[in-house]
């Protein structure tokens, strides 16, 4: 991890920049995978299963046996652990449906809001050495609440052929409709397009890899909605002399462990914090299974110290971090000075792993710096809001003649027609 002593803010966009993929060859990449599955459909989904997941797949659908074998698989310390965390995530999100308010605008003029749930969505779930079963949680509670009838999930098969059985039992537990064994850019293009067994949907969620990501973008060209740009993980802890080293260097390598185009940045105002903040890392990294990944990871990641606190959360800003954790003094008065994140922790015991499992709050975030335009998944995400109006005689005689000059000054004269001829009928009895 290599530290940068009070870089000026020439340097930030430098120090802010995350690995990335050459994005003309990755965009090719995505173009011709989802024309072929366009024009082939399942063939093609086949085709390119068989090239990326090195395993040939007759029928992609997971059936109910499949699912009723694969949850007796699983612990049920871990059925227990899933369902707090379910518990949870319902709670929070739950509190976040919208009861309609009718507003009187003008005597007589009454507007509304009300949500309505999208109908088919696709969850996209991240496999591989780690198959992120609670990310089902996260995205299909939610919907379920809003009211989604059709849930699809797609998940990459092992070499096996098959999906993780912690990601089946998720599954199993929050209502997902139907589960495919699909992964990658295959797995958005189908769910874009449609095929012969797997249905169209209307907005994809879900992170992964920056292929996923650029499949996603590509898939919103053709006219599918989706939740953000989340791609690779990232992690940015500000703390002082109020932290603790060994927690801050546990959360930098719990978001380490997830790729090696992860990214984890410390930023402190003290070059004692890095020096003990790297000392730990170098302790807890060597019993991590995933050390090799961390590794990596840690190449691409870096401390910044700064002459004070307030300067590092400029440069957090400025980054727009995925997670963000306050490991500061008085941390809860500084948020108020959080302006771009897609979930901040607070304090030394708010470790990020429990918005990753279990805290409540959702773990599809935006990365890449997209939190400066993007929010995190919730439960907007799978509705849509349709405005209402209801105009009385009352409403259309008080509102109606600032329309019709409105509408006079825009030369839109069939607008304003379509109030006179009401005005004129009410004045006529």
């Amino acid at each position: 991890m290599k530290t940068y002593i009070n870089p000026n803010s020439e340097e930030w966009s430098e120090l802010a920049k995350r690995k990335t993929v050459p994005t003309a060859d990755l965009n090719e990449t995505v173009k011709v995978i989802f024309n072929d599955i366009q024009k082939n459909g399942d063939k093609s989904v086949s085709k390119y299963t068989s090239i990326f997941d090195g395993v040939t797949i007759a029928d992609f659908k997971v059936s109910n046996e499949e699912i009723q074998n694969a949850n007796k698989l699983v612990s049920e310390d871990l059925k227990n652990a899933i369902q707090t965390a379910a518990d949870n995530i319902t709670k929070f999100h739950y509190s976040q449906k919208e009861i309609p308010t009718k507003i009187e605008t003008t005597a007589g003029v009454f507007c509304w809001r009300e949500n309505r749930a999208i109908d088919t969505i696709g969850i996209y779930i991240p496999g591989g050495t780690a198959p992120l079963f609670s990310t089902v949680l996260m995205l299909a509670i939610p919907a379920k609440i809003a009211g989604c009838k059709n849930i699809i999930l797609c998940s990459p098969p092992d070499k096996n052929g098959q999906i993780n059985p912690a990601i089946l039992s998720a599954a199993k537990l929050t209502g997902v409709t139907e589960i495919f064994k699909i992964g990658g850019i295959q797995a958005i293009a189908a769910l874009t397009f449609g095929t012969e067994t797997i249905p169209k949907v209307s907005k994809i969620f879900g992170p992964g890899n920056q292929y996923v990501t650029a499949a996603k973008q590509y898939a919103q060209q053709l006219g599918i909605a989706i939740d953000l740009p989340a791609g690779p993980s990232e992690l940015l802890v500000i703390a002082d002399a109020t932290c603790d080293a060994d927690f801050v260097a546990s959360d930098l390598l719990s978001q380490a462990e997830h790729g090696e185009d992860s990214q984890v940045i410390l930023v402190t105002n003290s070059e004692e914090i890095v020096s003990k903040v790297v000392l730990a890392i170098e302790t807890q990294k060597t019993v991590l299974p995933r050390k090799s990944t961390v590794e990596k990871a840690l190449q691409n990641s870096r401390a910044l110290v700064f002459k004070d606190i307030q300067t590092a959360i400029e440069f957090s800003n400025f980054y727009a971090p995925e997670h963000l954790i306050l490991a500061i003094k008085d941390a809860e008065n500084k948020i108020d000075l959080i302006q771009n994140a897609g979930s901040v922790f607070i304090g030394n015991y708010s470790c990020e792993s429990a918005g990753d499992y279990a805290s409540g709050t959702n773990h599809t975030l935006p990365t890449n710096g997209y939190a400066k335009s993007y929010s995190g998944v919730s439960l907007d995400s799978f509705v849509k809001k349709i405005t209402f109006q209801k105009l009385t005689s009352q409403g259309i005689q008080n509102l109606g003649p600032a329309i019709e000059i409105m509408a006079a000054a825009e030369q839109l004269d069939a607008h304003k027609n379509a109030v006179s001829i009401r005005l004129k009928k009410l004045q006529n009895g």
